[in-house]
């Protein structure tokens, strides 16, 4: 078995860890949540295996590099970091509900991964642009970064639906945390995926200067790193200099994340130096 193949396999371990997951909230099934943890645990074990073989493999062919340096590899990583800082957030606050919006994200990762025809699984020699020992600190930060700011976009919209539900009347909602968690819980995760994001655009423009000779050259994803940042510093400045909380919160988190999605996929189709995370 080689690490596709493995990881795969991961993609349907995450996608009946995020079933049984919204199973466990909307029949309210304890026992299907208590599954759904050790499922999504197994999942990452996959994860973690397919990550190592893949790195393995690529040494194997002679090339050697860490398994971060294109679309289906940064997916991996992507999906990994997601499922990981949902478990450690699980086992603090005693709430499997919160899976049912977070692993679904992990899920979709891995499935347009592994499954789309526009992303290859094929370990590839890095350009000389990539070969440099800032490429694992780059990544891992920045990704750090995009999995504390899904968790909260999946939060968000958690806090949004209870905050509809004023009377408590809705069975539905009835496990949520309460709003006032809900919204503790976003500012935290935003935290943690800004200053992740930050140190992503520090060793990115220390990396760039070293491979081009600029900190800094405008090229499209760097200029919507920069947007994102500027979306997510708003938050935290409006939370902490002017008091804001709970809805006002949740819909700058959910247009942070729109951005990280943009800044992801999107810029990968215009031309510029990052254009290479397309393959």
């Amino acid at each position: 078995m080689n690490s596709s193949v493995l990881l795969s396999i991961t993609t349907f371990i995450y996608g009946l860890a995020a079933f049984l997951y919204i199973a466990s909230w909307v029949f309210k099934k304890p026992l299907s949540g208590r599954l759904a943890f050790w499922v999504a645990l197994i999942g990452v074990a996959g994860n973690t295996a397919g990550i190592i073989m893949r790195w393995v493999e690529s040494y194997r062919l002679g090339i050697g590099h860490a398994p971060l340096s294109n679309m289906y590899e940064s997916l991996v990583f992507f999906s990994w970091t997601i499922v990981i800082i949902y478990l450690v957030i699980e086992r603090q606050y005693k709430n499997a509900v919160i899976g049912a919006f977070a692993t679904p994200l992990a899920f979709l990762a891995m499935a347009y991964a592994s499954m789309s025809p526009n992303v290859s699984d094929r370990i590839q020699p890095l350009i000389p642009a990539l070969k440099s020992n800032w490429l694992i600190a780059h990544v891992i930060s920045c990704f750090l970064g995009y999995a504390g700011f899904a968790i909260a976009f999946a939060i968000s919209f958690m806090y949004l639906f209870k905050q509809r539900d004023v009377e408590g009347k809705s069975n539905l909602l009835s496990h949520f945390p309460k709003p006032h968690v809900l919204d503790e819980l976003t500012h935290q995760m935003v935290m943690f995926g800004f200053l992740f994001l930050s140190i992503g655009i520090i060793t990115g423009a220390v990396w760039a200067n070293s491979a081009w000779g600029s900190y800094w050259s405008w090229d499209p994803k760097e200029t919507w790193s920069l947007i994102t940042w500027f979306i997510y510093a708003t938050l935290l400045h409006a939370r902490m200099m002017r008091g804001w909380y709970g809805k006002r919160i949740a819909y700058l988190a959910i247009i942070g994340f729109m951005a990280v999605i943009f800044t992801y996929f999107g810029v990968n189709y215009l031309p510029g130096l990052h254009s290479y995370g397309a393959g």
